[in-house]
């Protein structure tokens, strides 16, 4: 699975041992489980929606858009969505997988209008409303930027099995590692496939033409 940055080893001074080695394997868990279910359904031409598994993937959230406007799980009906987890100060990983979701979108023609993207921050404490709306705003793609506060941001992240971690860097800042899978939600709200930032956008042009038809 890609990461959204290398890992680095904890600042001098860190949390105690056995805190950074639960926090670590608990991420692993999260890890592994995304990488089984991207490896298992991404094939399925028509996705997982409505299976068991299915059902372990998203759930309740509530956040703000770009424009300060409340958005749920409940916005996530009526058509189809493609919900990624990152951050705008993300050097790599982020902006590239925006990018081919927006070229990949393009491709589907008519079809367009009915796949929607959902980029929810794991960097609440820098990702405003008005930070986001500058940042999605640049893919010229209909991409909606939800934060929140940093609790609920965890509550989204755990509901979607996602992993992220706040890491010190040189001069006082710090990055963010995170899981980075795509998860393709249905116009019902639900789970049925991922696509990986890996694939070219022409591979998830294919793959969702597939699902949306």
């Amino acid at each position: 699975m890609a990461r959204a940055s290398k890992p680095r080893t904890s600042a001098k001074g860190g949390g105690p041992p056995f805190v950074l080695m639960a926090t670590a394997f608990a991420g692993v868990l999260v890890l592994v489980a995304g990488v089984l279910i991207a490896l298992a359904f991404r094939e399925q031409g028509h996705g997982i929606a409505g299976s068991p598994l299915a059902a372990a993937i998203g759930g309740k959230f509530s956040l703000v858009d770009q424009n300060g406007k409340p958005f749920t799980d409940a916005n996530l009906k009526g058509k189809w969505n493609l919900v990624f987890f990152g951050y705008t100060h993300c050097p790599d990983v982020c902006p590239t997988t925006l990018n081919d979701l927006s070229l990949a979108l393009d491709q589907l023609g008519p079809k367009k209008n009915d796949v929607g993207i959902v980029f929810i921050s794991v960097d609440p404490d820098r990702d405003t409303p008005a930070v986001l709306k500058s940042y999605v705003e640049s893919f010229g793609a209909p991409i909606e930027g939800l934060t929140g506060t940093a609790a609920e941001v965890a509550q989204a992240a755990k509901d979607y099995k996602v992993y992220y971690a706040k890491h010190p860097t040189a001069g006082g800042g710090y990055d963010m590692d995170h899981s980075a899978l795509i998860y393709i939600m249905d116009p019902q709200g639900r789970f049925t496939a991922t696509l990986t930032p890996d694939e070219s956008s022409d591979a998830m042009a294919a793959r969702l033409k597939k699902l949306v038809g």
